[in-house]
């Protein structure tokens, strides 16, 4: 009989996984992993998750165990998310605690206990063909999350399983409630763990420190006072603490972070400001290669968006240039373009550049 792990988190997609494996036949471990640490602990809520996870296992009646990577999240993920707001960058570290953690250490403990198999609940799917591993959309679009696995290689992805590939969320609900499993009716955790439900600034403001500037509207003249750019996303309307426009109606919004000199460019009304046709993103990784040195396919700038088509073109240094069919509303540095076919997410890279 086969060995799998699966990351269990305690949230009703993975053990429904874990069932869905145990009813094919697999001898399955859960693995829960604990990746953040705290003093002022209770706002990530490891400790909860972690019980569902074992009254879940009890109930499947599979083995379970807990490993800390605490200090490999901080050293690989958090330290990622730190140095990009200093850029004044807006970082998705989803994607990056999905390479160097739940596909990193997390695979090697997982062999230690004996894995032939890893899996996860990533509404996904994966496919083998003549040695190559391709990542596939998952049935259900809502809830797709091959986003945040773009950036896994070809290693990460060898012997992975991901049974909620053609289940919905609804299904995934059903089978649970079926099972009589604790978490059947659990709220999807949302957000990063370490942040949780606290206020974004506060959390921010332990780690970095503010440096307060002036608020511009894109003609340079003066309006108000920002609390720090790293607090700031390219399009953002709540926050920014300057009411109404004299001008007319609508709100103000964020068209540009100066770093340079430290001011936070915002506008009103007329949106072309936020528009772009083209960016260069670094840090390509394709799944399982590049169709070309140019191709067209499509694409995704964060992760709640609709698929948009695009031209792709190769560049030296592992970068790439993507131009726009349509122009697209608030790209945002940091943030990653992600690529896709009909059925295959193509892979991924960090947006660098983006050009009005």
């Amino acid at each position: 009989m086969k060995t799998v792990v699966i990351g269990m988190s305690g949230g009703v997609d993975s053990a429904v996984s874990a069932y869905l494996l145990q009813r094919q036949g697999y001898n399955v471990i859960a693995l829960f992993m604990h990746n953040w640490e705290e003093e002022d602990d209770g706002v990530c809520t490891a400790e909860q998750d972690f019980e569902d996870v074992k009254r879940v296992s009890d109930r499947l009646g599979i083995a379970y165990y807990s490993v800390n990577f605490a200090k490999a999240y901080r050293e690989r993920v958090f330290s990622y998310f730190l140095d990009e707001y200093r850029k004044g960058r807006t970082p998705n570290p989803d994607v990056l605690c999905n390479r160097e953690i739940k596909f990193g250490p997390f695979i090697d403990y997982a062999k230690a206990l004996g894995a032939d198999f890893v899996a996860t609940g990533h509404y996904c799917g994966i496919e083998h063909v003549n040695g190559a591993h391709y990542l596939l959309k998952a049935k259900d679009q809502n809830k797709d999350q091959t986003y945040f696995l773009n950036q896994l290689s070809q290693k990460q992805l060898e012997n992975v399983i991901f049974p909620l590939a053609d289940l919905t969320k609804t299904e995934v609900r059903q089978i649970a409630e079926e099972l009589g499993l604790v978490n059947a009716a659990k709220k999807d955790s949302t957000g990063i763990c370490f942040i949780g439900e606290r206020n974004f600034r506060k959390f921010l403001q332990q780690y970095l420190p503010n440096q307060a500037g002036e608020i511009v509207d894109i003609h340079g003249n003066h309006v108000g006072e920002h609390i720090g750019l790293m607090y700031y996303t390219l399009g953002q309307r709540r926050g920014l603490g300057l009411g109404g426009s004299k001008e007319g109606d609508g709100r103000w919004f964020v068209a540009e972070k100066d770093m340079q000199h430290n001011r936070l460019v915002v506008s009103h009304g007329d949106e072309s400001v936020l528009m772009s046709n083209a960016l260069v993103a670094s840090g390509v990784n394709f799944i399982p290669v590049a169709p070309a040195e140019k191709f067209r396919c499509r694409a995704k700038f964060r992760y709640r968006q609709s698929e948009q088509d695009v031209e792709v073109s190769l560049l030296d240094g592992g970068k790439i240039k993507v131009d726009f069919c349509q122009p697209q509303r608030a790209v945002t540095p940091g943030q990653f373009v992600v690529l896709y076919d009909d059925r295959r997410c193509l892979g991924g890279a960090t947006i660098d550049e983006v050009f009005r």
